[in-house]
């Protein structure tokens, strides 16, 4: 089974990112190390075993991304779900969490808008526990996911159904942090993207219109004005080329201590402001 995970997947991913993935299943199917996967590859499996493993097969061979083979991913230590309806946590993510919790602050009401999996909504609970967080999405389906998720860790996040592109939506109020990882991809770069990203993952989570892609950034930061409180601070994750052009309107938003920040790969990925 071993090998025929390899030769299924070598055409694919590439013999390398193969290697990568088998390594990854068995692990998590048996908790094998590399040294026992090699020691197994001349042995058979049992009827359990091989039925552990011949579910995620089925998926990866469709060329869906192997934490949805898997049903979860990693985010801050967490073990989280993920099915095709929540997009899969970056690990650029986990750096705008970590630059928010390393902010010297102690927020009492938190609001993250586009939670998806809930990923950041959790960990933020998680490192502030005393807050009041609440997760908002447009997906009845991802709000099914982050509340899984939420009740996993053990966390108590509020979640809300919302389309924050409605004139008439409504959010909480007195707010000490919004934190926002939008759709940011212009429909124009989706033949860019690897095919499991454009073939499997959400589209509503990943792309946004080509004629006005700070489109989310700009509603939220009209929405932020009413529900932060004074001080209170804005993030987003946002596109490398466009981080830049957030940080500009959100400074004529009236929003002041606008910075643009860099991920560990040195590109212009995070923008923080404060109402």
């Amino acid at each position: 089974m071993i090998d025929l995970y390899r030769s299924t997947l070598n055409e694919r991913f590439g013999v390398e990112e193969a290697r990568a993935i088998t390594r990854a299943v068995f692990q998590d199917a048996f908790g094998w190390d590399v040294a026992q996967l090699e020691d197994r590859r001349t042995q058979g499996l049992s009827e359990s075993e091989w039925l552990k493993v011949n579910g995620p097969l089925k998926r990866l061979r469709k060329g869906e991304p192997m934490q949805y083979a898997l049903g979860h991913a990693w985010f801050m230590g967490m073990r989280l779900q993920v099915s095709p309806e929540v997009l899969i946590p970056r690990p650029e993510t986990e750096e705008l969490v970590d630059a928010i919790c390393k902010d010297r602050f102690q927020p009492k009401r938190v609001l993250d808008i586009g939670t998806g999996s809930g990923c950041i909504a959790i960990a933020l609970k998680r490192q502030w526990q005393h807050a009041e967080v609440y997760g908002v999405d447009i997906s009845e389906g991802a709000l099914r996911v982050a509340n899984a998720n939420a009740k996993q860790v053990g966390v108590d996040v509020h979640w809300w159904e919302r389309d924050v592109l409605h004139p008439e939506v409504e959010l909480p109020s007195d707010l000490d942090l919004i934190v926002s990882n939008p759709p940011y991809i212009p429909n124009a770069e989706a033949d860019s993207l690897a095919s499991h990203v454009r073939d499997h993952e959400p589209h509503v989570a990943l792309f946004v219109d080509d004629r006005d892609p700070l489109l989310f950034y700009r509603r939220i930061g009209e929405l932020g004005r009413s529900a932060l409180l004074p001080g209170g601070a804005l993030w987003f994750e946002g596109h490398h080329l466009y981080a830049d052009a957030v940080g500009s309107m959100l400074r004529e938003l009236g929003y002041k201590d606008v910075s643009v920040l860099r991920d560990l790969s040195g590109s212009s990925r995070f923008i923080r402001a404060h109402r």
